[in-house]
């Protein structure tokens, strides 16, 4: 393995701001501004901003601190320059002078409050439920009350992999293509049927499927602007997944959020870069990215079976055939078109329709903090407003926050595309 090296932070992603023609279409394009008076755009805290930066010191303005991350701003700039990126930097060096608070903290360490919670699940369950200890968590932390917390299953999908594994010890190896599978923290301690189905789907369309030891993506750390732990996480998983891609092996993973910190954030928000780094960053697929390629060489299985096969539970929420999908801002930021929605229109009798309309605002953990839950609210409304006024009562999305804001928000249930994929397979979780 070649050395990891970090690049300054006046390197590469801040210089792209010297492109940057004041166009002003990130600022037209992002979901904060029309909601609030406290950020002034991407553009102004970006590539403005940067110009009368210090890389010493910290951002001389503070209003940066209200960027959601949501990557838009990079997304529609014609001219290339990271303006997410500029800003997460800037975002860092202000957390980095300010001090880390316990409020950020604690949302920037999910990784081990969903494993140590794990043996907890039903006090914890029960806690975050009360009423009082929300209110409790807002006003001695910042932790908004109102937020839509994860509940933990009880057992982590690692557990189920490590049972699975053991009953299969004694069978001999085969000789199916081999496919990397990366979970990401909340499949394995809040949401690990996912992971399960997202495995058994993967077998049923020809792969042996492997789950190395990995570690979190870093993107909560990242967030919160602890860059230094954050880095400790990808240099981990730089070095446990890197050598799969160099070979060829897929690496596929269920969270968007998690794909999008391994293919661009590692390089371009964190400043590694190296071989490695970049030979993850192209071996790695979000898996209806994955299925969908599948699909375009012929060798995806459309064994689907038809809506009308489906649990009642679940044909009674979808109503009249039509489901709704969102696609979240990380997945956008992949440029990678709408996979998910490819797929479920191979679903007989199904009909999956794109909402129109942008980010949920949860952003992460963006949506978790008090100040900023207003905010969070105010950028999902339309696309909250949409789901209610459509009598919807399931919708689809790719990443695990958004699913739980905009189920929270909206009223529907609110699932994994995977989920509807299982379901048209035949494949159980249980």
């Amino acid at each position: 393995m070649t050395e990891l090296r970090e690049l300054p932070y006046l390197q590469e992603t801040p210089f792209t701001a010297d492109h940057c023609l004041k166009c002003n279409i990130c600022t037209q394009a992002c979901p904060v501004v029309p909601v609030t008076d406290l950020f002034p755009g991407p553009k102004t805290v970006g590539p403005q901003a940067q110009r009368f930066r210090d890389p010493d010191l910290p951002s001389p303005d503070q209003s940066v601190d209200y960027c959601s991350g949501c990557g838009i701003c990079t997304l529609v700039c014609p001219h290339g320059v990271r303006v997410m990126e500029i800003n997460t930097q800037a975002k860092a060096k202000l957390a980095e002078a300010k001090g880390f608070s316990l409020r950020n903290w604690i949302l920037g360490h999910n990784a081990w409050w969903g494993v140590l919670g794990t043996p907890f699940a039903p006090l914890l369950n029960w806690l975050f439920r009360f009423k009082p200890f929300r209110w409790f968590a807002e006003k001695t932390l910042g932790i908004s009350a109102r937020a839509a917390f994860p509940t933990w299953a009880g057992y982590t999908f690692r557990s189920w992999w490590r049972k699975r594994e053991q009953k299969r010890a004694h069978q001999a190896e085969d000789s199916r293509p081999v496919v990397v599978y990366y979970h990401g923290c909340s499949t394995n301690s809040y949401e690990p049927r996912i992971g399960k189905l997202a495995v058994q789907i993967l077998e049923h369309n020809g792969f042996r499927v492997i789950v190395p030891p990995q570690a979190c993506c870093g993107l909560p750390l990242q967030s919160n602007g602890m860059f230094a732990e954050a880095r400790r996480f990808a240099r981990k998983n730089i070095s446990a997944l890197a050598d799969y891609a160099r070979r060829g092996i897929p690496i596929v993973g269920t969270s968007g959020s998690c794909i999008m910190a391994l293919k661009g954030d590692y390089e371009h928000v964190l400043g590694l870069h190296d071989e490695d780094t970049q030979a993850l960053a192209s071996g790695i697929y979000d898996i209806s990215e994955f299925l969908w390629s599948l699909y375009q060489q012929g060798r995806l299985k459309t064994d689907f079976r038809p809506l009308s096969a489906f649990p009642p539970e679940i044909r009674a929420l979808i109503g009249d055939s039509i489901v709704l999908y969102h696609a979240p801002c990380q997945l956008k930021a992949h440029g990678m078109g709408r996979p998910a929605l490819d797929l479920l229109d191979l679903i007989p009798e199904l009909r999956a329709v794109e909402m129109d309309a942008e980010c949920c605002g949860i952003a992460g953990t963006y949506g978790y903090k008090a100040e900023k839950r207003q905010i969070a609210e105010d950028v999902g409304a339309p696309l909250f407003r949409r789901i209610r006024e459509s009598g919807a009562r399931l919708a689809v999305c790719d990443t695990e926050t958004c699913r739980w804001h905009i189920a929270q928000m909206s009223g529907a249930r609110v699932v994994h595309p995977v989920e509807l994929l299982a379901y048209a397979y035949g494949i159980s979780a249980d």
